[in-house]
């Protein structure tokens, strides 16, 4: 099998038997085994039909080594990183995250959590596996431990929950592991919870743990209005990204969930580094400085938003794509925080879901639209051409920056696509200026 097919910048995912099979990964648990220098390891795993037995060739791998498992079962991808950090150890989880069911991967990180991507350690891990590594001398045990319990206690210790008012909430897991860790939590909590699909499911009968597309978001969104509820959540496969809906149904986008939770984190730290990364909206620096915090801006990625986070100690990091990153939860993603958050934010106010996120709704967005293209450095190249009159930043893609609105632009680390973001002050102004710049990424 092609491992350059399955080896994408922050982990490891490809469809089951035909692009990674038990054999990939027993070699990858193996060479993870050897580039950590750990003695144990954590391993999890997601309801994949296949991940139960990729989790078992991931364990085979990694005591052929001679390095022991802590074998920590059906867990999300943040209670995953919670292990990691709690136990000091480098951790494994086997998801796909919100992939269809016919996909599986593997998601890496070391001890505290520490990511683990192209640059740092993945190339490496990939090189071994290419190669193979004979058993060592010595063989690794194998353990298994609970971490739910632990894990539901952290979150309840991470955010104050002691004065949260009553609320009606909807949460969609997509039968992913959010049918798994929002029971306990929310049972703790003065929340009346409808659920929607948390029976444990990896052929996702449904609809996908994709809850970034709106056409998933329809059962959620008919649930809210028809219950009266007063805000929906929806989680991807592995639950460590949540998505917002208000009481109208309306979606909120990563960035102003970004800049909500900014503002409780803020509240709670007063003067904290917040990280955020370059193709949020503008309304999440505006928040931080209005609430006194200090703004970060980095690039697109979990590897540099953690690293950024560990540089500076920031408090907390969100990304337009819903993931929000804490630094009480060892730096990581977690969907599980974040909706406490946010339901802490709706707490402390006496209005709606709607109301409190109406400030926040400041800018258009066209939302980040894919297109094909052949040669994605001369596309990047004649868009900063044709907008030369801008403030240019080539650190990721290309970022021109206007004083009524701004654009991104970045290739695709695994696929002929550029991706573009544009915001703008106004709607009409906003979707001329993507016309125009789609006309000009269309010739290539």
């Amino acid at each position: 099998m092609d491992l350059n097919a399955i080896f994408k910048a922050y982990d490891v995912r490809g469809v089951y038997s035909e692009q990674i099979d038990e054999t990939v990964v027993r070699r990858i648990g193996a060479a993870f085994a050897s580039v950590t220098g750990a003695s144990s390891v954590v391993v999890g795993r997601d309801m994949r039909v296949s991940s139960e037995p990729l989790a078992a060739a991931f364990r085979e791998g990694v005591i052929e080594q001679g390095v022991d498992v802590v074998d920590i079962g059906l867990v999300s991808t943040d209670a995953m990183y919670f292990a990691s950090g709690h136990l000091d150890m480098p951790g494994a989880m086997l998801t796909a995250s919100h992939n269809p069911g016919k996909y599986n991967g593997i998601k890496m990180c070391r001890e505290k959590a520490s990511p683990i991507g192209e640059e740092s350690g993945l190339r490496d891990i990939r090189k071994l596996a290419e190669e193979g590594l004979a058993p060592a001398g010595t063989t690794g045990t194998v353990t298994e431990q609970n971490v739910l319990a632990r894990f539901v206690e952290h979150c309840l210790r991470v955010v104050d929950v002691s004065k949260m008012r009553p609320v009606k909430v909807v949460v969609d897991a997509a039968n992913g592991m959010g049918g798994l860790i929002v029971p306990p939590v929310f049972d703790r909590l003065p929340v009346e919870l409808i659920p929607l699909y948390f029976e444990l499911d990896g052929s996702f009968p449904n609809h996908p743990a994709d809850p970034i597309q709106p056409d998933n978001l329809v059962d959620l969104i008919k649930a809210i209005r028809e219950s009266g509820a007063d805000l929906g959540l929806a989680f991807d496969g592995d639950a460590d990204r949540v998505f917002l809906v208000d009481e109208n149904g309306e979606p909120a986008s990563g960035s102003l969930v970004t800049a909500l939770v900014a503002g409780e984190v803020l509240d709670a730290e007063p003067g904290a580094s917040i990280v955020h990364n370059l193709i949020c909206s503008r309304v999440v620096p505006e928040v931080v400085r209005e609430k006194g915090g200090n703004p970060i801006r980095t690039r697109v990625g979990h590897s540099f938003i953690k690293q950024v986070m560990a540089e500076t100690g920031a408090a907390f990091g969100g990304e337009h794509s819903g993931h929000y990153y804490f630094r009480e939860n060892f730096r990581a993603d977690s969907g599980i925080l974040c909706a406490l958050h946010v339901m802490m934010a709706l707490s402390k106010q006496s209005g709606k879901m709607s109301e409190v996120l109406e400030p926040l709704r400041r800018y258009w967005n066209s939302g980040e639209i894919n297109s094909v293209v052949a040669d994605q450095s001369q596309a990047l190249k004649a868009l900063g051409e044709a907008c030369s009159d801008g403030r240019q930043d080539w650190s990721d893609g290309l970022t021109v920056d206007y004083d009524e609105w701004w654009f991104n632009a970045r290739g695709s680390n695994t696929e002929p696509l550029l991706r573009l973001n544009v915001e703008a002050r106004d709607p009409e102004f906003g979707a001329a200026r993507t016309k125009q710049l789609l006309g000009i990424i269309a010739q290539f």
